[in-house]
C-alpha cells in the first residue's frame, strides 16, 4: 500500500516537566505516598534523566491532573479522543488533496479508554465520512497498535484494489494516571502524554511514493504481567516492569532479523529513554526522531512511532530509500514493517 499523507496532532496545551512537578507539590498528592514514592517522582520530573522536556495534555490545567475519578478519567476520553483524532485527520486529508467523501475506511487503534461504539464511530460523524465507509477499531493492542493497524489496512487495500484508507493512531494517556506507591505507575504518569497520528493510504501509488509491507511479529504471553493495563477500582492502572526495556530490545533484535533489506534508518515506538538506549544496544543505528518525540511529547503510547515518522518524511531526506518502523508494548509483544520507495 502506498502512503500519500501523514500527520499529526497534540492538545494545545503543553506542560513542562517541571510543571508537573509544581503540579504534585500543590496538592494533596504527595501525601498520599511513602517518602521513596515521593522522591522517585521528584527524580523522574525534575532530574533531566528521562529524556523530557514538555507533554501535552487534554485538560484546560493542570492542577487536577491526578487526582480525577474515574468517571471523570472515562468521560474525559471520549470527549477528548475524538477531538484529538478528528485534527490529526483533517491535517493528513488536506497534505493528501483528498476530500473526507472519498474515504472508503477509516481504521482507529486507542488503549487508553473504552467506548462502544468506538471512537471510529465519533471520528467519522466528526470528520464528514460517508455513511458506506467500512469502520474498525483495534483496542487492546498497548503502546504497539499502530504497525498491527498498517497490517489490517493493507489487507482491507488488498482486498478493495482503488479504495482509499484513513488510519489513526489516537492516545489520550492523561485519562489513564492513576498513583499509587508502585514505582511502575508512578515512572508511568511522569512519561506519558496525549497525541494522535493520521495517515491516508491508497493501494496504487506513483513514482517515488513511500510504500508499506513486510510486516512482521513477535508475542511473549509468557512476559504479560510485565508490562499491561489492569482494572483498579474502574481506573486503568499501567502495570510497568522494570524489565520492559531488556524485553523490548530482544523482541525487536528479533524482529530486525526478518527485515527484507537493510534501511536507512529505524524509526522506533518512544517507550522511554531506557527503552531508546536498550534498542540502539542491540541495533546498529541511533534513534534521532525517536528520541526528538519524547524530548517534546513524552511517550503518546501508539501514536509515538508513527510521530518519529513525521519526522523524518518531513526532513526530505532525498537519500533516503527505505525504513524500518517497530513498535511494542502490552503483551509482550513487537511489530515491524518496512517502507520504501
Amino acid at each position: 500500500m502506498h502512503l500519500r499523507s501523514l500527520a499529526t496532532a497534540v492538545p494545545p496545551n503543553s506542560f513542562s516537566q517541571q510543571d508537573c512537578w509544581k503540579s504534585f507539590q500543590t496538592n494533596d498528592i504527595l501525601q498520599s505516598l511513602k517518602p521513596r514514592s515521593a522522591a522517585l517522582v521528584e527524580k523522574v520530573l525534575t532530574g533531566g534523566t528521562a529524556g523530557i522536556e514538555r507533554r501535552n495534555f487534554a485538560l484546560d490545567e493542570i492542577e487536577t491532573i491526578f487526582s480525577r475519578g474515574a468517571q471523570e478519567l472515562n468521560e474525559g476520553f471520549e470527549r477528548a479522543s475524538q477531538v484529538i483524532a478528528a485534527d490529526a485527520l483533517e491535517k493528513a486529508l488536506a497534505r493528501s488533496g483528498l476530500l473526507a467523501a472519498q474515504i472508503d475506511a477509516l481504521f482507529v487503534c486507542t488503549c487508553t479508554g473504552y467506548l462502544c461504539p468506538g471512537v471510529s464511530s465519533h471520528l467519522a460523524e466528526r470528520a464528514g465520512l460517508r455513511h458506506d465507509v467500512y469502520l474498525a477499531d483495534l483496542v487492546g493492542l498497548g503502546c504497539g497498535a499502530a504497525i498491527p493497524m498498517l497490517r489490517a489496512a493493507q489487507g482491507f487495500l488488498a482486498a478493495n484494489p482503488g479504495a482509499v484508507v484513513a488510519t489513526v493512531a489516537v492516545e489520550v494517556c492523561s485519562a489513564a494516571f492513576y498513583i499509587n506507591d508502585d514505582p511502575g505507575v508512578l515512572i508511568s504518569l511522569c512519561l506519558f502524554g496525549d497525541g494522535a497520528a493520521a495517515a491516508i493510504w491508497t493501494s496504487e501509488g506513483k513514482p517515488g511514493d513511500w510504500q508499506a509491507g513486510h510486516f512482521t511479529t513477535t508475542h511473549r504471553p509468557e512476559e504479560r504481567e510485565k508490562i499491561r493495563f489492569v482494572n483498579s477500582e474502574g481506573k486503568l492502572k499501567n502495570q510497568l516492569h522494570r524489565a520492559v526495556p531488556g524485553l523490548a530490545a530482544e523482541a525487536v533484535a528479533e524482529l530486525y532479523e526478518k527485515r527484507k533489506a537493510d534501511a536507512d534508518q529505524i524509526i522506533a515506538h518512544s517507550g522511554g529513554r531506557d527503552v531508546i538506549e536498550a534498542i540502539e544496544g542491540v541495533l546498529p543505528f541511533s534513534l534521532t526522531e525517536t528520541r526528538e518525540v519524547l524530548r517534546d511529547h513524552g511517550n503518546m503510547s501508539s501514536p509515538a512511532v508513527l510521530f518519529a515518522l513525521e519526522r523524518r518524511l518531513d526532513a526530505a531526506r532525498e537519500t533516503d530509500q527505505r525504513l524500518w518502523l517497530t513498535a511494542f508494548g502490552a503483551g509482550f509483544a513487537a511489530h515491524a514493517c518496512e517502507l520504501w520507495r
